[in-house]
């Protein structure tokens, strides 16, 4: 879920996906154009906008926060009349042409966001229905239309579709589904990354294992969506199984990819970043994709082992690259069933709701620790209490009223 969708993103991804190992704090460079009233974050929204926002909005659901209209209307205003939505129109006033690259990625993620908040039906089946209508022959897509299918885009739109009531497996072009499609990433159980899932095929056909496209990819072949939660986790899963088996199946791709994340998480409980002329950093962003994928997969040992990595070395990193940043966090934190407000020592849910207008409600921690924590016996003790209390005020009362009358001529 990091900026990564295009060749310009991923220029981008190498300041925001990556940080620097002491982290520290540099001024974001002036954006080229002007920040719109509703959208998330002050940094330039020119690759990332739509999905910054629908990340956001998509976190904030799952942690009960009701987004000002202003924001969901900045998201609905940015689709096209043919339902497509690009990474960003600075002019929504003005039709879309072909000069405007409109993307598979930010669609399908304002397709969740619309999806989870409700009310929006007539945009999600406008952009339902174009995402349909660029499915490449082998079932897949890729970040622009006509592209060559990759494991990252056709797993982000596998999960729009799902969360928009359509059943994927009958998504079908050429007689091919995005099951299909996510099948020719997964690697064999041999050789380097085995059960990892590849990005694309490089020229000669190679798969080489990506752990970014495999966090994507297990959540996509199990029929998951960015917010995925625990109940809707993998249950035949077997996590301490070892081993891999052929992918033969998305549900089984899904579970060797989920393998290969447990052991890369196993050392230090977080991915890494490769840069070129570079040394390895630790990879926040694609750590929490990964929680999410593991929780769907049913490894929720390895995913709560990561989430507490995150929770000590996140948020610095999230305060600098903004709310879709915070939004992974959240979604992670909501995978393994973590109160985002109590984060370690960071309220997630405030500092994100921070980077945009302001919400028009708003969960409270305690709601939540009430509802999920209290096993009954606190509101058997103040009823009680409260109960004599009463008691005791009527007996008081009576007391005085016979005292009263005897002290009468």
């Amino acid at each position: 879920m990091n900026v990564r969708r295009s060749a310009a993103a991923l220029a981008a991804a190498a300041v925001i996906g990556a940080a620097t190992p002491a982290l520290a704090a540099s001024p974001s460079p002036t954006p080229s154009v002007a920040i719109p009233d509703g959208l998330y974050g002050t940094a330039d929204p020119t690759y990332d906008g739509v999905w910054r926002q629908s990340l956001a909005l998509l976190a904030q659901d799952t942690a009960g926060v009701v987004p000002a209209d202003r924001a969901v209307a900045w998201l609905t205003g940015q689709q096209c009349a043919n339902g497509a939505f690009a990474a960003f129109r600075p002019d929504p006033t003005k039709l879309c042409d072909a000069k405007l690259m409109v993307d598979t990625n930010s669609t399908a993620a304002a397709v969740q966001a619309l999806t989870a908040l409700g009310g929006h039906a007539a945009q999600t089946g406008k952009a339902v229905a174009w995402l349909k209508s660029v499915q490449n022959a082998d079932g897949g897509w890729g970040y622009n239309p006509g592209g060559p299918s990759d494991a990252n885009s056709t797993a982000v739109v596998t999960g729009a579709l799902v969360a928009a009531g359509e059943r994927p497996e009958q998504v079908v072009k050429g007689g091919k589904s995005p099951y299909d499609a996510l099948l020719t990433f997964a690697l064999p159980c041999t050789g380097d990354g085995a059960g990892a899932f590849a990005y694309q095929p490089d020229k000669q056909g190679k798969l080489t294992a990506n752990a970014d496209a495999t966090a994507a990819a297990v959540l996509g072949a199990l029929g998951q969506p960015l917010n995925a939660s625990p109940e809707n986790g993998d249950k035949k899963a077997d996590a301490t199984a070892s081993g891999c088996a052929a992918p033969t199946t998305p549900e089984q791709a899904a579970r060797n990819g989920a393998r290969y994340l447990s052991t890369a998480l196993a050392k230090d409980h977080h991915l890494v970043s490769a840069l070129p002329g570079a040394e390895n950093q630790p990879d926040y962003g694609n750590t929490a994709d990964a929680v999410v994928a593991l929780v769907a997969a049913g490894h929720t040992d390895e995913a709560t082992a990561a989430l507490r990595w995150l929770e000590a070395n996140a948020p610095q990193w999230a305060a600098q690259s903004g709310p879709a940043a915070y939004a992974q966090l959240v979604l992670a934190a909501h995978a393994t069933g973590t109160d985002p407000r109590a984060f370690g020592s960071t309220d997630l849910v405030r500092l994100l709701d921070a980077t945009g207008p302001a919400p028009k409600q708003t969960a409270t921690k305690s709601t939540a620790s009430d509802t999920s924590d209290d096993d009954g016996s606190s509101t058997t003790l103040w009823v009680t209490v409260g109960a004599v209390v009463l008691v005791v005020l009527v007996a008081a009362a009576l007391f005085l009223a016979r005292a009263r009358r005897r002290q009468q001529p």
